[in-house]
């Protein structure tokens, strides 16, 4: 994982491939496959800052697997790799 560290209530995602085929076995050109919505969380800020001065702990951690909005968050790449930089509230789901 490259060197990097969200702040505020970001999270950094690295996203799960498309699927290649369909259920039954055709294989899929890269204009059909759907937009990733699942991801690997690589790496979490510290959390907003309250009105109060504390920080609102983040409910994701490095390590879930999570389901977040289909056009959510900001693509970036380090080095060669490819992640997604979302707000906690994009996340509609983590995976069990």
């Amino acid at each position: 994982m490259a060197n990097i560290k969200p702040l505020g209530d970001k999270i950094v995602v690295q996203l799960v491939e498309a699927e290649e085929k369909t259920a039954g076995g055709i294989l899929l050109p890269d204009s059909a496959k759907k937009k990733p919505t699942e991801g690997k969380v690589v790496a979490v800020g510290e959390g907003r800052v309250l009105e109060s001065g504390e920080r609102n702990k983040l409910t994701v951690k490095a390590g879930d697997r999570v389901l977040f909005s289909k056009y959510g968050g900001n693509e970036v790449t380090v080095g060669t790799e490819e992640y997604t930089i979302l707000d906690e509230d994009q996340v509609y789901a983590i995976l069990k």
